[in-house]
Order: structure tokens, then C-alpha cells, then sequence
């Protein structure tokens, strides 16, 4: 597969020295949105720190503006991670819209310019879980794709080793259907980037399929398919995630893709019974890099939870190396901090 390519000489992309480059480990650490258990989701602090922690990628969703430029955010939706609802000039874009099923109101990036979106400010999505968070509350705006990858470039020449993208095209069918297609415009900006290889620091992920076999054609950047436990893909291209996980289902997923980014829970259901998909999709040539790891007792697996307050955190760097143990490739995590750690001791463990 092209992965071992991508992890392992990924530093001519950034038109430097390969040999100025520390290349990436055989497990990789994703930044999931940055930080974002120790800052506000999506934003340039949030990856600055995962950087910082010593993470090989960092992770954001991408969607459009009116104005067809990606920038970061989980959702669409931004009512929740900025402070729109204080902004009375915009008070006529909240709306209610339907999107992948689901019917949401408030204010969203499609109906906003992104000289509009740079005057709001970000905000913590979860201050109950994550109260430490709201203290940078209004400090960072929504970055833009071109903001991340030169983050990215620039901490890696400095630092001397690997940084990478991971980015996530959200809702594509959606936004395929209002005239403001994701594949092209992210395809375009990797390729004005130099990565356009299969040797990029890049993957581009997606919980739809018909997307990633269309970004099959249009680059060599490694794909990853997103699966849940549970529902399937927003456009029906299989009638669920879990067909997908089948061995017939991941046969289909290597045509197209280098790997996939399965729940938790379906490498290790919640009572700690592990499931055969690490066997069946390295059977077939697939990676994978399961998302989430939280350290939070609301996310983590109950084996691994401390007292009863869900904001508390638990043991997540057992939890991590349980995975580990198991033999994913990589993983997402909000925490750095104790997955950079915990993938380091294990490597040191078993052999880099």
C-alpha cells in the first residue's frame, strides 16, 4: 500500500533536505482538531499545541464558505464553536436547514463570506466537560485551509521532523447538492502545496464513499475511510458501516483506499470483547486509525474511567495502549499529551 511511502518519505514534499527530516514513527499520532482537550477545537492554538505535544498530524474538518474557501470546523453549523449569536449583524442568516437527515438550526459557514467568518471568534464546544478550555475563549478565529498547511510547513522546518494534514471532507453529498463541492477545491490546495504525491504528509478522509473513489481519481494522496459503529454512509453507498467492516466490505475499501478510521468500539466493544477488523483489514493491505481518544470519564471506555464525574479524567494511556496492543496503525486523539507519550513507550517496547 502507499502508506509505508507516505509515513516514511514524506519530507521532499515540503522541498527540503530529506535528511533534515526526522521521518514519521511506524504508529502515528493525529491530533484530533489539535488539541482540542487542552484548547478550543479547530483553531490555529489548538494545532499549534498538538505540534507542540509532538504530534505527527493534525486533523481538520473541512467546509465552505459562500465565497467557496475551506476552512476548519467539526460542522457546518458554527453556533456552537464561535460567538455568531453575539454578532447582531447576522442575526438574519439563523436558519433552519436539513442535512444528512438532520434537521439543525442556526448559523452556518455556507451562507457566510470568509472576510464575514474572520470577525467571529472561536469558542470551547464542550466547557462543561472541558472548563479550562473557555480561558482562551475569543482568541483564535476559524483557520482557513492555506493557514493550516503553512502551519504546518513552517513547524516542520523548524522543528526538523514530519508534520502532516489529516484532513476530513465533511458532509460532501451536502455540499455537492448546494454547488459548493469539497473534492476539487481541497485537491487544488494540496497541489498548490506540492502535495499532491503519494509520498505527501497527507490523508484525506471521509465517512462517505462515492467521494473518496472520485478523490481516487483525482489525486495520489493517500485515502482513509471513515466507518461508525452503527448507521452507514450519508450517501447510501452501502446500506451500513457495518457491512462495511466485513471482510468482503474491506476487499471493497482497498480499491481505493490506503486505509480506514473505524470507531473504537469497533476494534473493542465497550466490554473489552475485541472484534476480528484489525486481522480482516490488514488481510486485505489496509491501515487503521481509529478514532477518538478522550481522556474524559464521559468518552472513555467504562474499564478505564475513574469515580463517576464525567469530566473527570481517566486512564486513557491504558486505554491507548490496549489499541495498541491490538495492532492499529495510528490513531486520533484530543490528547496529545498522553498519546504522544503512550505510543513513544510502546514503541520503545516492542520496536519502532
Amino acid at each position: 500500500m502507499l502508506l509505508a511511502a507516505a509515513l516514511l518519505a514524506p519530507a521532499t514534499a515540503f522541498g527540503q533536505d530529506r535528511t533534515m527530516q526526522k521521518p514519521m514513527p511506524r504508529i502515528v499520532v493525529i491530533g484530533h482538531r489539535g488539541a482540542s482537550g487542552e484548547r478550543p477545537e479547530h483553531t490555529l492554538l489548538s494545532y499549534q499545541r498538538a505540534i507542540d505535544l509532538g504530534a505527527d498530524f493534525i486533523e481538520p474538518d473541512l467546509v465552505p464558505t459562500k465565497d467557496g474557501e475551506l476552512v476548519a470546523r467539526h460542522e457546518n453549523a458554527i453556533t456552537d464553536t464561535t460567538d455568531v449569536a453575539a454578532h447582531p449583524e447576522f442575526a438574519d442568516r439563523k436558519t433552519t436547514k436539513t442535512i444528512d437527515g438532520q434537521t439543525i438550526t442556526g448559523w452556518f459557514t455556507e451562507d457566510f463570506t470568509l472576510a464575514e467568518l474572520k470577525t467571529l471568534r472561536a469558542k470551547e464546544r464542550l466547557p462543561k466537560l472541558r472548563p479550562g478550555n473557555t480561558a482562551y475563549d475569543g482568541q483564535a478565529t476559524i483557520p482557513t485551509l492555506d493557514e493550516i498547511i503553512a502551519l504546518a510547513k513552517k513547524e516542520s522546518a523548524r522543528l526538523h521532523r514530519v508534520i502532516g494534514i489529516y484532513p476530513e471532507t465533511k458532509h460532501p453529498s451536502y455540499f455537492a447538492s448546494i454547488g459548493l463541492p469539497l473534492e476539487g477545491r481541497l485537491v487544488a490546495k494540496l497541489k498548490a502545496a506540492g502535495w499532491d504525491r503519494a509520498d505527501a504528509p497527507v490523508f484525506i478522509q471521509s465517512f462517505e464513499v462515492n467521494n473518496l473513489k472520485q478523490l481516487h481519481a483525482m489525486t495520489k494522496v493517500p485515502l482513509i475511510q471513515l466507518m461508525a459503529g452503527s448507521q452507514g454512509p450519508a450517501d447510501h453507498a452501502y446500506a451500513s458501516y457495518r457491512e462495511m467492516a466485513t471482510p468482503e466490505g474491506l476487499k471493497a475499501i482497498a480499491a481505493y483506499a490506503t486505509g480506514i478510521g473505524p470507531e473504537l468500539t469497533q476494534i473493542i466493544a465497550t466490554d473489552g470483547t475485541p472484534s476480528t477488523l484489525v486481522a480482516d483489514a490488514h488481510a486485505v493491505g489496509l491501515k487503521l486509525h481509529p478514532w477518538t481518544f478522550r481522556a474524559e470519564n464521559y468518552f472513555l471506555m467504562p474499564a478505564y474511567r475513574t469515580g463517576t464525574d464525567p469530566a473527570t479524567h481517566g486512564r486513557l494511556a491504558e486505554e491507548i495502549d490496549t489499541f495498541l496492543k491490538a495492532g492499529i496503525d495510528g490513531f486520533f486523539t484530543d490528547f496529545p499529551s498522553i498519546g504522544v507519550p503512550a505510543r513513544d513507550s510502546f514503541l520503545k517496547t516492542n520496536g519502532n
